[in-house]
């Protein structure tokens, strides 16, 4: 459905993008990953026509998005971060203004906007003036506006920025349903959300690509799949961190901000939990909990970034190689 190959988007001497590619399938749910400034926004806007390329090509649905635009445009539902929407009209009169700009046929435009209604939740309030509602109703009549034209590809931004704990469920479940019938692309800040929804990454860093694929499988690209161990302690006279800390194989230890709890990130290959309890043991405290967990989305993440800023650190530390005489 979506092809990028070398993109490259340059801002005079700042480059946003810098060649890269990557291919989505047919109704997969993908994740777009990076920090402030690493290139996912001005990805998105390539791919959603509101952005030229320095170079390379892309296209969606089978259309290049440079040279047959309208057509891209006519596959996609976008919800940019955010919503640019009309704060004097009411939601309902809004949406149908929208559909008729997305050409949806008028006999079957009333039918499209209360599909829209109802699949993100906002019955309740489509009569409402938009300037008046909350940011999260705000959001959600943004995703509607994108669903109008029952796209093939929807391009998420941020969706559920503003939304309490219940409209966040509402919306990853909605996500859910929709990638089984068109592809979603669910760019966030919010790990355990993409986690939650996503079936493959690509994180995205300085406008490079700097991993892609199924969460397990980057695991194990970075030897990430270190079982982590969470301990919860009684220690009243504070020795565990530092006895914990003193095991052989033990690499690294970190004191949650729950009194007494730590995750103990072992030696790759090695099993502590015995060596824990016997620690226990013989510095005095006791061991009230422990049990593993592998590596989150979200330390998958803080791991590839982290070791991406060294590796350039280091190479531009690096002095050049002198010329050959």
């Amino acid at each position: 459905m979506i092809k990028v190959e070398h993109l490259s988007k340059k801002y005079a001497a700042a480059t946003a993008v810098d060649d890269i590619s990557f291919e989505i399938g047919k109704h997969e749910i993908v994740g777009f990953l990076g920090p402030n400034g690493a290139g996912k926004s001005t990805t998105l806007k390539v791919l959603t026509c509101f952005h030229s390329a320095t170079s390379g090509k892309v296209t969606v649905d089978g259309n290049d998005v440079f040279e047959h635009p309208e057509k891209v445009k006519a596959v996609i539902g976008y919800l940019p971060e955010n919503v640019p929407l009309y704060p004097e009209m009411r939601v309902r009169e809004y949406l149908d203004y929208r559909a008729g700009i997305k050409k949806v046929p008028g006999a079957k435009r009333q039918e499209a906007v209360t599909k829209a209604i109802q699949r993100c939740r906002i019955d309740g309030v489509q009569h409402r003036i938009i300037g008046q509602l909350s940011k999260g109703f705000r959001q959600r009549v943004g995703l509607a506006d994108a669903l109008l034209a029952d796209p093939k590809i929807l391009i998420l931004d941020e969706p559920t920025v503003g939304l309490d704990p219940n409209q966040i469920r509402d919306v990853r479940e909605l996500i859910r349903e929709l990638g089984k019938e068109r592809t979603v692309i669910l760019s966030s800040h919010i790990l355990p959300e993409v986690e939650a929804v996503c079936s493959r990454v690509i994180i995205i860093n300085r406008g490079k690509i700097v991993g892609q694929g199924k969460p397990n499988e980057l695991r194990e690209r970075l030897n990430a799949k270190k079982e982590v161990v969470e301990v919860e302690v009684l220690d009243p006279d504070h020795v565990a961190e530092s006895a914990i800390q003193s095991i052989d194989t033990v690499e690294k230890v970190t004191a949650l901000p729950v009194a007494g709890v730590f995750h103990v990130q072992p030696n790759i290959g090695k099993d502590v939990r015995e060596r824990l309890f016997d620690t226990a043991v013989s510095a005095g405290f006791k061991l009230l909990a422990m049990h593993t967990r592998q590596s989150s989305l979200e330390d998958i993440f803080v791991e590839i970034i982290t070791q991406e800023q060294e590796d350039a650190a280091q190479k531009m530390g690096e002095p050049e190689a002198e010329e050959e005489k």
